[in-house]
């Protein structure tokens, strides 16, 4: 599903997601297709996104797309990444 059909079908509110479909640029992560998971209240919004592993994650709605930095890490595999 497309960020903007999330958006049309769960307006204004926290919604977890899978990322199906992303590619970088530079040093974002364009996410270009999810799968809902479920909706989120504004106040488990941040243990949700804390308790989230892999590719998922929790976005709230009020955005236009889903962009996140993604930064390598001292010390640590992999790289990371979060929401702006």
């Amino acid at each position: 599903m497309e960020w903007q059909e999330v958006r049309s079908l769960y307006p204004n509110q926290f919604v977890k997601l899978q990322v199906l479909k992303s590619h970088l640029q530079g040093d974002q992560e364009i996410i270009e297709e999810v799968a809902v998971i479920g909706t989120v209240s504004d106040e488990d919004a941040t243990r949700e996104l804390l308790q989230s592993k892999g590719n998922q994650l929790v976005y709230h709605t009020s955005h236009n797309e889903i962009v996140l930095k993604v930064r390598g890490t001292i010390g640590l595999r992999g790289k990371f990444r979060y929401a702006d």
